[in-house]
């Protein structure tokens, strides 16, 4: 089947309480892992490309990519998401490009600004049956150019319940990403989390069967910590958001859940081992081929985090 917007999957993801996986794709071993694991789980999918991703491989190859995996995998539905758009030009680009979901992130700017960005994105979108997400509050981190809030800071900056409701109504949005005290990268947290719940069940009652997002929403997995660290790398204090909080969210009201460091973690993980153990090893094949295995069992992983597995068929 061709490529879907999110609008059935985040109506059944919100009437059965799961979340559907929104997975960053910068190469080709990343796609074969994510959709390795989604078609043998059943699970819908997002697939996300990021400003930093088109820079790094252009739009063109990863589109075509994603092409090759949505013909060969008929019975899933698979959606396109542009990640952390930041104006009305670059959203408009993927949109022209084929692109079935974009995001306009224009957190950082005042509440005005950010509604009119906002509505001025879906208006055009809305007209090629593509939908919109936008983003309220700020998160902590960085994830490539987009850089959050200080850690410290993240729970001051969380979103403000009394003002979803006349952010939608004022936009046309279709999905609202909602900082509730998440963080980007594998740094998100000095200390155990304390995910702002009751900042999100507000939210949920005063948009009642509308789709919400969690960014900033990688676990930064242990296992993967601890292979890249006995493996030469350097990440002793990364923290990311427990599995159980993720899994809650999707309950209240999340429909969309975007991973993006779990997979670089595992990739790398993986790669780092190869080279440790193997250091006569040159073939590409041979240290991307465990990286692309590592990601496909991770992803396996976090499709039964997120509720989702078995749930395509209910979302075509």
């Amino acid at each position: 089947m061709p490529l879907v917007n999110t609008r059935k999957m985040f109506e059944m993801a919100y009437k059965n309480g799961y979340a559907v996986g929104a997975f960053n794709v910068n190469n080709m071993e990343i796609t074969q892992g994510i959709i390795r694991a989604v078609v043998e789980e059943q699970a819908p999918l997002i697939l996300q490309v990021s400003r930093g991703a088109r820079k790094y491989a252009k739009n063109s190859y990863l589109k075509a990519i994603i092409d090759v995996v949505v013909a060969e995998s008929p019975g899933i539905p698979i959606a396109i998401n542009l990640d952390h758009g930041d104006n009305f030009e670059t959203c408009k680009e993927f949109v022209e490009d084929g692109f079935t979901s974009v995001m306009i992130d224009a957190s950082t700017k005042p509440f005005e600004d950010n509604i009119r960005m906002t509505k001025e994105v879906v208006d055009y979108a809305h007209k090629h049956d593509v939908v919109v997400e936008a983003e309220l509050g700020q998160l902590g981190g960085i994830e490539e150019d987009v850089v959050g809030v200080d850690a410290d800071d993240v729970s001051k900056h969380v979103a403000d319940p009394n003002q979803v409701q006349e952010f939608v109504e004022k936009t046309g949005v279709d999905s609202l990403a909602v900082a509730i005290g998440t963080s980007h990268g594998a740094y998100k947290f000095k200390k155990a989390p304390k995910l702002a719940f009751d900042v999100l069940e507000e939210i949920q009652k005063r948009l009642p069967d509308f789709p919400l997002v969690m960014h900033g929403s990688s676990s930064v997995l242990k296992e993967f910590k601890d292979l890249i660290n006995k493996y030469g790398g350097n990440m002793p204090d990364a923290m990311g958001v427990p599995e159980e909080a993720v899994s809650k969210a999707a309950k209240m009201g999340v429909c969309k859940v975007n991973i993006d460091t779990d997979l670089r973690m595992a990739l790398t993980a993986k790669i780092r081992q190869v080279f440790a153990e193997k250091p006569e090893e040159f073939d590409p094949r041979k240290y991307l081929g465990p990286g692309r295995d590592a990601i496909y069992e991770m992803v396996k992983h976090k499709l039964h985090i997120l509720g989702c597995v078995g749930k395509a068929a209910e979302c075509l």
